[in-house]
């Protein structure tokens, strides 16, 4: 207990250092955070402009991560994401010039905006952490995260996200409006010039070694039984026209253990796992036409399938 205690204590110091920059959004620092350190990778859906970039900037610094953006426009290539081979005319040889993607955090700014066909480069270095280029794989450093923004769908220039794509995202969180207090303070411009007073806390070989004191966190079988019938219920719920993957339920596993660490515990309960359920389901799951009829959200039907499926008593 003491140790888990210790670890609590570090991983709070990192909340402190973001919210010192991200105002008012406890709730979204601290689920991105345990998306990161339960190895998943983070999509947030927004409008422009409400501190999605900063964010990831901030959580870059206080995890002393090596930090890249791409910024995703149409013109945009997997070339420019995943590297090349060029010529050299002194060797005779071709020599490979690495991409963006080789860092520790990965910001893919606005990634509904590019094409398909650079959308899917992302789709195996997010599954298996490596890169393909020429026929030649390549590991990625690791730790390794991506957050990706995107705009929210039918914006201007936008185009949606396969469902491939869709789920190996970990969790996807909004941002929000800030609350008139928060506002006033950035627009005083004290947020900008925070960010660069961030400290690192957790270094990236201590960050790998959270990732795996996290994996070891206890399940009693009842949650995993739990965690099954909540995913398993998407598939077979009028609510749902199409359910989550068997890919959904390792996620809520690996991030409902993650809140575990973060709450100070080496055991995972119930309330873990309902607070990251739209979290990580959301983004997985479509709406019936009937639900849509009914004016249901995504949220509101999953919190409806939620109330639907007992929950354990551990």
């Amino acid at each position: 207990m003491e140790k888990q205690k210790k670890l609590q204590s570090k991983l709070s110091a990192v909340q402190d250092e973001v919210n010192k920059v991200i105002r008012g959004k406890e709730d979204v620092v601290e689920r991105v955070l345990a998306a990161v350190i339960s190895g998943g990778h983070i999509l947030m859906e927004d409008i422009p402009g409400v501190g999605k970039t900063t964010l990831a900037t901030t959580f870059a610094k206080a995890l002393s991560l090596d930090y890249k953006r791409v910024q995703f426009t149409p013109d945009v290539l997997p070339s420019d994401i995943l590297g090349f081979s060029m010529y050299n005319s002194q060797t005779g040889e071709f020599e490979y010039r690495p991409g963006s993607i080789f860092c520790n955090l990965f910001l893919a700014d606005e990634i509904n905006r590019t094409s398909p066909k650079t959308q899917s480069a992302l789709l195996e270095v997010m599954e298996e952490q490596n890169a393909t280029v020429d026929g030649v794989t390549r590991a990625l450093p690791d730790p390794f995260i991506v957050i990706a923004t995107e705009n929210p769908t039918g914006s201007s220039g936008t185009q949606m996200l396969p469902e491939s794509q869709l789920d190996r995202f970990m969790i996807c969180v909004s941002m929000g409006y800030p609350a008139h207090e928060d506002a006033i303070n950035i627009l005083k411009g004290e947020s900008a010039h925070l960010v660069d007073q961030v400290q690192s806390v957790v270094t990236a070989e201590e960050l790998c070694v959270i990732r795996q004191d996290t994996e070891n966190v206890f399940v009693h079988e009842s949650i995993y039984e739990y965690i099954v019938t909540l995913v398993e219920t998407t598939r077979q719920n009028e609510l749902f026209e199409m359910g989550a993957s068997p890919r959904a339920t390792i996620a809520l596993l690996r991030i409902a253990r993650a809140m575990a660490v973060l709450q100070g515990r080496d055991y995972v309960t119930a309330q873990d796992v309902q607070k990251v359920l739209v979290d990580v389901l959301g983004h997985r799951v479509k709406c019936s036409a009937r639900t849509r009829a009914d004016g249901l959200t995504v949220e509101q039907a999953i919190r409806k399938l939620q109330q639907q499926v007992k929950t354990p008593r551990t």
